[in-house]
């Protein structure tokens, strides 16, 4: 019973710290995305509340929250609500199979940096993931307004084309790792002395452009298009309603996707122990924020694609690539 409640405990510490660190830091991403589009653009950015404007994050939450959100009159207020916490849980929940280093001890106790170390990891990411859109299309069809509706059909139509695209190119990998578990492939990866995306190039070049369409990032960002549809799906919220969208999907999703392939393509937290005994949550984390400077990057570098470009790529190009790269990683495995 004693090691029932100590577990418990363990869990409930991680769940917290990781809402705790993630909230933070995807709030604070704003900031960074913000300068960085400054710099790229020959702007300052945020540099008028506190030093560097390092309390920007900090202001637009308090404004957001001061803020009246006015319901829509013809609003599914049930649906109109519920969209909220689909966008934020689920993106939530992926970092809960996401392990950010080897396990330790502490006071006598192995305690693993994992929420949920389980063997169908992978399996859970696109549960989550695919949960995600529900929070788009619950937005715009219970917002009552064409162009938020508009928008979560976008999305919806991306999400159909991409996730099928996910799927196969994190399919090669299981093949080579033999596992399922986020854990058991980052093992994998440190026992063979190489990282999967060695194995596997393919499959990391589809899985980066399936996580720009995931997260609604550019070039993918059809579902808000501000010339079109006046920011899309999430139009209709105010307040800080309206803030947890772009928290969720932008920021959240981003860092959680680039945590995962982190996991699956980069060997986890396996590096040169040049820092210590943090070495490996150090190489992790420095791996995870590259992929959300590259996504960071690109949003401010390229321009949008059209709609109907999008699935065209996806469903002509992506997917008959992917398949065929499980089907050549199939073939060499059980033959080579």
């Amino acid at each position: 019973m004693t090691e029932f409640w100590v577990s418990l405990l363990i869990t409930v510490i991680k769940v917290l710290v990781v809402l705790g660190v993630f909230l933070g830091v995807g709030a604070y991403l704003t900031w960074f995305e913000r300068k960085l589009a400054g710099h790229i653009q020959a702007r300052l950015g945020p540099k008028l509340v506190g030093p560097f404007g390092l309390l920007q994050p900090l202001a637009d939450g308090l404004k957001l929250l001061t803020k009246e959100s006015i319901v829509p009159a013809g609003a599914d207020r049930v649906v109109y609500y519920l969209a909220v916490i689909l966008a934020l849980v689920p993106a939530l929940m992926l970092f809960a199979v996401i392990p950010f280093g080897p396990s330790f001890k502490l006071f006598g106790v192995e305690v693993k940096p994992i929420v949920a170390d389980v063997n169908i990891a992978v399996l859970l990411v696109f549960a989550f993931g695919s949960l995600l859109v529900y929070g788009t299309i619950f937005s715009g069809w219970a917002s009552n307004s064409k162009y938020a509706f508009i928008g979560s059909l976008r999305k919806a139509a991306v999400i159909i084309g991409y996730e099928v695209v996910l799927g196969f190119s994190v399919l090669g990998v299981i093949l080579v790792a033999g596992t399922m578990s986020t854990t058991g492939i980052v093992q994998a990866q440190i026992e063979r002395g190489v990282w999967f995306i060695v194995y596997q190039p393919v499959a990391f070049v589809l899985y980066l452009f399936c996580m720009l369409a995931e997260s609604g990032r550019v070039p993918f960002d059809i579902q808000e298009a501000e010339a079109e549809l006046v920011t899309g799906y999430h139009v209709e919220y105010g307040g800080m309603r309206f803030g947890v969208f772009p928290l969720a999907e932008w920021y959240l999703n981003v860092m959680a996707l680039s945590a995962i392939a982190v996991v699956l393509f980069l060997g986890g937290w396996s590096g040169p122990h040049i820092f210590g005994p943090l070495s490996p949550y150090l190489w992790f984390l420095i791996k995870m924020f590259g992929l959300v400077f590259f996504v960071l990057w690109l949003h401010w570098t390229l321009p949008r694609f059209q709609a109907k470009d999008i699935t065209e790529i996806g469903w002509k190009i992506m997917l008959p690539l992917a398949i065929l790269n499980v089907v050549i990683t199939a073939f060499v495995y059980y033959f080579v």
